[in-house]
């Protein structure tokens, strides 16, 4: 992800992106130098101070640039035996100090620091604990992300740290690390925390924690120590997520290859995060509760553990790290659930980026982190369907054989897509130049058709003629056509090099049906009519239409605020009465209206999926032309209040029906299959 520390990972909740990290700049291209932070921090999250001491050790300097947030005052600033200055003209300006090349094998920096926290707001959502990459503190809760600088840091540099943490009676803390010391007693908390892996940066966490403990034995059958850190309302969760985590490391080392480090924890944040770390995660009271998070989300972020903060991607040549990760976590636990799960997984990555306008799409190489539901579509989605579609190509057991050599061979380095591929082809003995270059370097995906079908008699059986066509420039395809016979369906891959290919198939029984990739194992645009609408089309689409139907100023005012939820930027609304363009469009309004409505404009009535159902419903519809309309029915002002909060997670479904915030049933319209009948 873009800030540091380390890869910061999403929770995947209600079949959406729930909190993923701070949109901001994207990431420096760290370097691996020899950097040492002792950093001594004590915080009283009731006036929320901090006072702050570090010495930073940087062997063999070279230029420097040594950072500290502008809410903070400098006590004291010495570099090796001389005073270093406080680092600014003005108050509230960062503090930054520009060092100049050196000669030493070593220089050493010490500064002392202090400042006032921001207070901690329960209230906001997750879009809002995005863009908010501050630091915060107060009773129930201590957050310092990496990306707030709340330490002194030399940029874009990896380091090596420890980190003492004092807190007062009833607090407890951590970063990420091994905990080498630990002390609880009515004077306060203090802890000692040690990572000797070169990291990208540290968060610091506190709350009112209950701890709990359980040992976990490794695949070499060295000690890990699993941590839950839980808000004592939901301390009963407790168990259950432990075992689930030795679960989840058990899978991977046997996929993978060793755990690479000595504890993993769970801890609770009192505001809706969804951060992975070396060696913990970070997540929300609330989704701590949702009871598939245990085996869907936790999964994800134990995984990061090898990619991402064991093997660092090169931001430069793109992060490949989350791709995998999905892959790996959140369609690998479609795939055990059934073939149909999977498949449904598929579908909707490809629905998603169909959903896509230009320009919000970019090449895998230029996707860093994720800033937006448009950046996770192509860095999470597209880049976990190139490593199926890897996989489909290389088989399961090089594909595993791959996975496991990179592991052995990049832990704790910086990672390119380019090296990725280099381990692949050294394992499998490929040349997969083609493949890597059009699926990482070109935006976009090919949009294929069956052009035209020919069946003739042939000497015991028939000559089927299939010819492919795809957008140019062309990729180099493996496509997968499903020819039906009476004897059932059989799977053939066409090798379509070029922009227009005829395939002659010999066949034993008479062909009845042809279908282009109908089980959706290629990345490719969908075809008008084959993708189902959804609801993600109004949200992403930059040039969605608002309809408010009430003229009721209490009605109006939630809608406009929904409205707005949904779409996360500013909303053009048109009149009920104005004729609907070619662009997406969003309706909102009370059920009379709606219906009203629906009828003025000789639209069909709402779905049997929907109807007399629930306090709320949403359905989606596709108009002539192509453009999505999407509906939001509610009975009373207090029902389409209800779906403030839950909607905007709802994205990839075609429908919903809501009582009150809970969505009570919901689905995707079908996909329509290319399918050419054969005569």
């Amino acid at each position: 992800m873009t800030i540091a520390p380390f890869i910061r990972s999403c929770i995947f909740v209600f079949s959406a992106c729930f909190v993923a990290a701070p949109a901001i700049s994207a990431p420096v291209p760290f370097k691996m130098n020899e950097v040492e932070y002792d950093i001594m921090v004590k915080i009283d999250p009731m006036s929320r101070t901090l006072e702050g001491k570090s010495l930073i050790t940087v062997h063999r300097p070279r230029e420097l640039q040594l950072l500290l947030g502008a809410g903070y005052e400098v006590t004291q600033a010495e570099f090796n035996d001389g005073a270093l200055g406080i680092g600014r003209e003005q108050a509230n300006q960062p503090h930054v100090w520009n060092i100049p090349f050196h000669f030493r094998q070593q220089i050493q920096f010490l500064i002392q620091w202090k400042g006032v926290l921001a207070p901690l707001d329960t209230a906001l959502d997750h879009r809002q604990t995005l863009a908010r990459p501050v630091a915060v503190s107060g009773v129930d809760g201590t957050f310092l992300p990496d990306s707030s600088d709340w330490y002194p840091r030399i940029a874009g540099q990896f380091a090596r740290y420890k980190v003492n943490i004092e807190l007062p009676p009833g607090q407890k803390g951590l970063v990420a690390g091994r905990l080498i010391e630990e002390n609880d007693s009515e004077q306060g908390y203090r802890a000692t925390f040690e990572f000797s892996h070169p990291a990208e940066g540290i968060d610091l966490m506190a709350g009112p924690y209950a701890i709990d403990t359980l040992m976990h034995h490794n695949i070499k059958q060295k000690p890990v120590q699993l941590r839950t850190y839980f808000h004592p309302q939901i301390s009963k969760l407790s168990k259950d997520y432990l075992n689930a985590v030795k679960g989840y490391l058990d899978r991977y080392e046997s996929e993978i290859g060793e755990y690479p480090y000595s504890e993993f924890s769970v801890v609770s944040s009192p505001t809706p995060t969804g951060f992975g770390m070396p060696t913990l995660t970070y997540l929300g009271i609330d989704v701590l509760q949702l009871p598939f998070i245990r085996s869907t989300s936790l999964g994800h972020e134990v995984l990061h553990n090898w990619w991402g903060n064991g093997v660092y991607p090169d931001y430069r040549s793109g992060n490949w790290s989350e791709g995998l990760t999905t892959f790996m976590a959140d369609y690998a636990y479609k795939e055990q659930e059934s073939d149909v799960a999977a498949r449904e997984m598929r579908l909707g990555w490809l629905r998603d980026f169909a959903a896509l306008q230009p320009g919000q799409d970019v090449p895998l190489t230029a996707f860093t982190s994720r800033t937006h539901g448009a950046s996770k579509i192509v860095g999470y989605n597209k880049a976990a369907m190139v490593f199926f579609m890897l996989r489909d190509h290389l088989g399961e057991a090089l594909f595993q054989r791959a996975l496991q050599g990179l592991w052995a061979t990049r832990r704790f380095q910086i990672t390119s897509w380019q090296d990725v591929q280099k381990m692949f082809e050294l394992v499998s003995g490929q040349l997969l130049e083609s493949f890597f270059a059009q699926w990482l370097t070109r935006s976009g995906a090919p949009a294929l058709e069956i052009t035209e079908v020919k069946n003739a008699a042939a000497d015991s059986g028939y000559s089927l003629s299939i010819t492919l066509k795809q957008t140019e420039p062309a990729y180099q395809l493996q496509v997968p056509i499903a020819v039906e016979t009476q004897q059932g369906s059989t799977v053939h891959r066409l090798d379509l090099q070029q922009a227009q290919q005829t395939f002659t198939l010999k066949l034993t029984d008479k062909p009845l049906a042809v279908s282009l990739d109908p089980d959706l194992r290629l990345f490719r645009q969908l075809a008008p009519g084959e993708a189902p609408p959804i609801l993600r089309e109004v949200i992403v689409n930059s040039a969605t239409q608002t309809v408010l139907l009430s003229a009721q100023p209490e009605i109006r005012k939630i809608a406009e605020t929904l409205a707005a939820k949904l779409q996360d930027r500013k909303l053009e609304i048109i009149a009920p009465d104005d004729p609907l363009t070619s662009t997406p469009a969003l309706v909102i309004g009370l059920q009379t209206e709606v219906n009203a409505w629906l009828t003025a404009k000789k639209l069909p009535a709402r779905p049997d999926e929907t109807s007399k159902k629930g306090s709320a419903q949403v359905w989606t519809m596709a108009r002539s032309g192509g453009a999505s309309l999407a509906i939001v029915s509610a009975q009373d002002a207090a029902s389409l209040e209800a779906l403030i909060r839950p909607l905007p997670h709802y994205g990839r479904q075609s429908y919903l029906v809501f009582d009150g915030r809970q969505a009570i049933e919901k689905g995707i319209w079908p996909m329509l299959v290319q399918k050419v009948m054969v005569e």
